[in-house]
């Protein structure tokens, strides 16, 4: 049986959107749209497709989970010498991208990152749970290795170290994303969806404006 693509059609019509509807901040209104996600019951709400560039110019990305709003910025942890350390080592500017399909709705975020303080790494990190943080010490992220058993055994040997307390490893720890673009998405029939897009002033004022679908 072939696989026809083109005829798989979704149509949206749950809610509209307007600039009037929106807050005027911009990360007010993803807090507010974050929680009826969760209220929703939307499998991982914070599940975030994060877009990264390297010194070599080629994109690359994948689904991270985010793990705070704090002081207006977004926050996820890493190993830093991953690949998508490396990359934002090189060229700190990154969008972020949620979709929450149950309630039609798509949020992008774009701007740069910074780490960290490393106090907030460590209260992060000591949050987690016990095998989750000798992982982070176990993989050595993005590198080819031999075998499952050889991750294993690594963690195997970690938990030997490091019996009760596990502490964060140095390659290990947060990432802050201050956004100067934000766009909320509505699904809509007919493909007539809206769109509210926020970008930042120079005075840190922000700058609403409805955009064609």
């Amino acid at each position: 049986m072939s696989l026809n693509l083109a005829d798989i059609r979704q149509d949206y019509a749950k809610k509209e959107l307007s600039p009037e509807d929106c807050l005027s901040d911009p990360v007010a209104q993803f807090q507010l749209w974050l929680q009826e996600a969760i209220s929703a019951e939307v499998m991982e709400p914070t599940a975030m497709h994060v877009a990264s560039v390297g010194a070599d110019g080629r994109p690359s990305s994948r689904i991270v989970l985010l793990k705070g709003v704090e002081h207006g910025q977004f926050l996820f942890y890493t190993n830093y010498a991953s690949r998508k350390g490396q990359q934002l080592d090189a060229n700190p500017w990154i969008a972020l991208t949620f979709f929450w399909p149950e309630l039609e709705r798509q949020v992008r975020i774009e701007g740069k990152v910074t780490r960290v303080a490393p106090e907030v790494s460590d209260a992060y990190f000591a949050s987690r749970p016990y095998t989750s943080r000798l992982g982070a010490w176990a993989s050595e992220q993005s590198t080819e290795i031999p075998s499952k058993a050889e991750l294993v055994k690594r963690a195997a040997m970690f938990g030997v170290k490091f019996p009760l307390g596990v502490p964060r490893p140095a390659h290990w720890g947060g990432y802050a994303v201050v956004a100067d673009r934000i766009e909320f998405w509505q699904g809509r029939p007919s493909r007539l969806h809206d769109r509210v897009q926020y970008t930042l002033n120079s005075d840190a004022s922000w700058h609403k404006v409805r955009l064609a679908p």
